[in-house]
């Protein structure tokens, strides 16, 4: 392995000095474009963390339909609860006051059959 000007040999292989150095530090072309992407980025991580709680990110934010499917089951079982028994309670007063109904017509049918036979008994 020999260096020369600017290039390294190795085993007959010429290689420049920027393939030694890592990717991630090398100047490119495009430098300012992934210094603003990674500007916008940052943005949207601490907009997410602000927005959804700083434990979540953007790419973690769990979904809400599981809960709303959930709370729309609760409120349709308390509504049916609701309603099955104002029918039961509507049902047990009709039972009432045909119960009512039908003790005040064998009343006035008791004093009316009883009257002649209070009758025929004073004779």
């Amino acid at each position: 392995m020999t260096e020369t000007g600017g290039s390294v040999e190795t085993a007959g292989k010429e290689t420049d000095e920027r393939d030694l150095v890592p990717t991630p530090m090398r100047r490119t072309a495009d430098t300012e474009r992934h210094i603003l992407q990674a500007a916008a980025l940052r943005r949207r991580q601490l907009r997410a963390a602000l927005l959804y709680g700083s434990s979540r990110s953007w790419r973690q934010r769990l979904s809400l339909w599981p809960a709303a499917i959930v709370g729309g089951v609760v409120v349709a079982i308390i509504i049916a609860a609701i309603a099955v028994t104002s029918a039961f309670q509507q049902e047990q007063d009709r039972k009432e006051q045909e119960e009512l109904e039908r003790r005040q017509q064998l009343g006035s049918l008791s004093v009316i059959s009883t009257e002649p036979i209070d009758a025929y008994l004073s004779l």
